[in-house]
């Protein structure tokens, strides 16, 4: 893959938002959680971070959103390191499911009735109740502690506002949750689990942040600006194989071909890319596509993608 200098890619960023930025008219702004309805419907932001650790950044990129399923990602890896990979993927399978991330379909078609991955919402909820702690509020401190340290940013927190809004609205999750409950996967107190899943999705921040924890997944779990290794390589390699085949819900195959880099993206607009070895990517726009992920974010990757010839494929 050739490398390109970053001073190039600064000179060409804005141009490349501002060519993408009109696409945001035909996406909608996510309404199911109505704090997310309040995002701005034409903000898109990109920052660029190398593993020399210079960057590039251009258009709304100090916009505060919230992770949402981009969390899912990290959660998966913070449960690996706590259980390992069989206690992991007896709960929740390794296969793209082709539904809508909130499905619950195949819970009761498909047997063995876990979820078929970790980046639906099933799954993630599964996964929530496998991270350790006697208590929600411990649990969520270990997760916002690991996304504070892979973000290198001491002041990530909760959006209050959006994590009452999901809490108060998420029934379909509540049914996902309870249905796992009855079948057996789901272990603990459902409302403990979902109150610790609606709280990871609801913090919040900013392309920079998400193109930090991007490039230590881009190198493979260790913080090339630091020299630590923060997660295991393996189970890095776990969470890039299902951003690839799982990250962009069911579009992840056109991302691909589009694209072709790892990314996962949430309905609050927010998309985390990496090249592998080389940079992380966080991207913000918050009008969604009809799959749910950011309409001008995409058009933004798939622009920046083919002209600095990064697909892995």
């Amino acid at each position: 893959m050739p490398s390109y200098d970053i001073g190039t890619i600064r000179e060409r960023l804005a141009e490349w938002v501002e060519a993408s930025r009109p696409y945001a008219a035909s996406g909608r702004v996510a309404s199911y959680i109505p704090e997310l309805s309040k995002s701005p419907h034409n903000a898109l932001g990109v920052s660029l971070l190398h593993a020399s650790g210079e960057s590039a950044t251009a258009g709304d990129c100090g916009k505060k959103f919230t992770m949402q399923s981009i969390s899912k990602v990290f959660t998966l890896i913070l449960a690996l390191m706590d259980n390992g990979e069989e206690e992991v993927f007896r709960k929740v399978g390794m296969e793209p499911t082709g539904d809508n991330f909130n499905s619950m379909l195949k819970l009761e078609l498909v047997r063995p009735g876990i979820p078929f991955n970790p980046m639906i919402n099933a799954g993630a909820i599964t996964i929530s109740s496998l991270i350790r702690g006697s208590s929600p509020e411990e649990v969520y401190g270990r997760i916002l502690d690991f996304l504070r340290v892979l973000a290198g940013n001491r002041q990530l927190s909760c959006d209050e506002a959006v994590y009452r809004s999901e809490s108060e609205t998420g029934n379909l999750n509540r049914s996902i949750a309870y249905f796992l409950k009855q079948n057996g996967v789901l272990s603990g107190n459902v409302e403990a689990v979902l109150d610790v899943y609606f709280r990871h999705c609801s913090i919040q921040a900013d392309c920079a942040d998400l193109a930090r924890m991007g490039l230590v997944l881009a190198c493979g779990g260790l913080d090339p600006l630091t020299g630590n290794r923060l997660i295991p390589r393996r189970y890095v390699q776990i969470a890039k194989t299902f951003m690839t085949t799982c990250g962009m819900y069911n579009a992840s195959g056109e991302f691909a071909i589009q694209v072709g880099l790892p990314a996962k993206s949430g309905v609050s607009g927010g998309i985390l890319a990496l090249v592998p070895g080389q940079y992380g990517i966080g991207v913000f726009g918050p009008a969604l596509n009809d799959k749910g992920n950011s309409q001008a974010g995409v058009h933004l990757l798939e622009v920046i993608s083919r002209e600095l010839d990064w697909s892995m494929f």
